[in-house]
């Protein structure tokens, strides 16, 4: 049995359950090594719930199988704080899917569509975990933050920027 055929479009509203659960299965699994289980424990759980503004918002892309099954997800919005930037926003791929590509589509496509909307850079907060995959896609650390996610429970993050030259 072969590695299922890919293929890659526009996320939809019909969309968001399946986010959902890729994100809520996906996340704890991939990010235990890199964060203690006082973080997985209560930052985890709210990472792991999918935007539905973001997923339907025409700018988030899935990858799915043949079957219908989501293995990837990731898109990108326009930074409110800064003219001429993107941000990356929730790229996850699944778990038992890793390594295979699927990320880096998902970010190929983030990183044509900005580009093409105007986007002179890509900004990013990274989870440890992938940090090494944005540094493979021509990203740069700009150092650990830790943001609140609510009061009380902050979640640590690498901020990283690709521009485009």
């Amino acid at each position: 049995m072969g590695a299922p055929v890919i293929s890659l479009r526009r996320g939809t509203e019909a969309d968001i359950a399946a986010v959902d659960a890729l994100l809520r299965r996906s996340y704890p699994r991939q990010l235990k090594a890199d964060y203690p289980p006082s973080v997985m424990v209560t930052a985890v759980p709210i990472l792991s719930r999918a935007n539905p503004g973001l997923v339907s918002g025409g700018t988030y892309y899935v990858a799915e199988t043949e079957a219908g099954e989501i293995l990837g997800a990731g898109g990108w919005t326009r930074s409110i704080k800064r003219a001429g930037t993107a941000d990356v926003r929730h790229l996850v791929t699944d778990d038992r899917h890793i390594r295979r590509g699927i990320g880096r589509r998902v970010m190929m496509a983030v990183v044509s569509e900005a580009r093409l909307a105007g986007a002179d850079r890509l900004d990013c907060l990274a989870t440890r975990t992938a940090e090494p995959f944005y540094e493979a896609m021509g990203f740069k650390s700009l150092g650990e933050i830790t943001i609140g996610l609510r009061p009380g429970i902050d979640f640590p993050v690498i901020r990283m920027q690709r521009i485009f030259s």
